[in-house]
């Protein structure tokens, strides 16, 4: 594959079929990774939410068709003795999942966290003994205070088609990426629009001003659009895209949104937010010390966490 290669990071997708009510049957999911090994660099073990035992057995299933899978420990659901298991038996790069909010509050994880890190992952300095990823997270302050080797999330794009992007906060002459980004509306179709300080048109003038100056430091615009109503046998030309959904009425004199770009930007485009999104990670992952790097529980005075 030459310069082009790609290496890819496979989910089971354990966890989505899960909340649909689906079942992934392992030998699919098996034949996938073998007909796919050339771009798999890394593969999660088919993990069963809610079974600590099953997916033990699904561990086993996968080695012993010749596969070397990533364990999967589930940190709010399983008790300790899963995580021990995996770490006698000597893997050195195992999966954390349960990291997601939900029902459970990100104290309640960090908390978690905080007990396996200290008392399992690593030694004694603080140092990870073993590489450790981390399942859909999402959470800033549980992305910075843990040596992870590796992350994932899906929030780049869930942001970027609700209309928003990430940008870093703004201290001392320069953007920086030790605490919890800001989230913006920027999409002229956002109901953000109406709301003071949710949109980057509703902002404060100088705060919109860094907003802008970090897009355009990306090479990034805001875009321009203009937006009428027309006939729904209205023909699109280049440069337009209907702004709502087509009516449900047969009637064809009812009207439609029709969105006319004049200028492509992140106002306009998902596309664009997504690799601004894209953007913001990258720039939080290089400013990250380098793996391994020691985990330490900062004690606060009094009844802080």
């Amino acid at each position: 594959m030459g310069e082009n290669k790609v290496s890819l990071f496979l989910d089971s997708g354990a966890y989505s079929a899960w909340s649909q009510g689906v079942e992934i049957n392992i030998q699919d999911y098996i034949k996938f990774i073998k007909k796919h090994k050339d771009v798999i660099e890394v593969y999660a073990n088919l993990d069963v939410i809610g079974s600590a035992e099953k997916t033990w057995q699904n561990q086993l299933i996968m080695e012993e068709a010749g596969l070397k899978p990533l364990p999967v420990f589930h940190t709010t659901l399983e008790k300790d003795e899963w995580l021990i298991k995996y770490l006698k038996r000597g893997y050195d790069y195992i999966a954390l999942g349960g990291t997601v909010g939900g029902s459970i509050s990100t104290l309640e994880i960090r908390l978690r966290l905080d007990q396996l890190f200290q008392k399992y992952i690593c030694d004694s300095s603080g140092m990870p003994k073993v590489k450790v990823h981390g399942f859909g997270l999402t959470a800033h302050q549980l992305l910075l205070r843990y040596p992870w080797y590796s992350v994932d999330s899906t929030s780049w794009v869930l942001i970027g088609r609700m209309g928003g992007v990430l940008v870093p906060r703004f201290r001392q002459g320069k953007y920086t990426y030790d605490k919890n980004c800001w989230k913006i509306s920027v999409s002229n179709k956002s109901p953000d629009t109406k709301e003071a300080g949710q949109h980057i048109e509703t902002l404060p003038p100088m705060q919109k001003q860094v907003i802008l100056n970090y897009i355009h430091s990306k090479g990034y615009k805001l875009g321009k659009s203009e937006f009428k109503k027309v006939s729904q046998t209205h023909k699109l030309r280049q440069g337009e895209k209907w702004a709502d959904n087509k009516p449900k009425a047969k009637d064809k004199t009812s009207k439609r949104l029709l969105e006319i770009i004049h200028e492509r930007g992140l106002c306009n485009d998902y596309k664009l937010r997504d690799e601004l999104n894209i953007i913001y990670f990258l720039d939080l992952e290089k400013s990250l010390p380098e793996w391994p790097w020691p985990f330490k529980i900062k004690v606060r005075k009094g009844f802080g966490l």
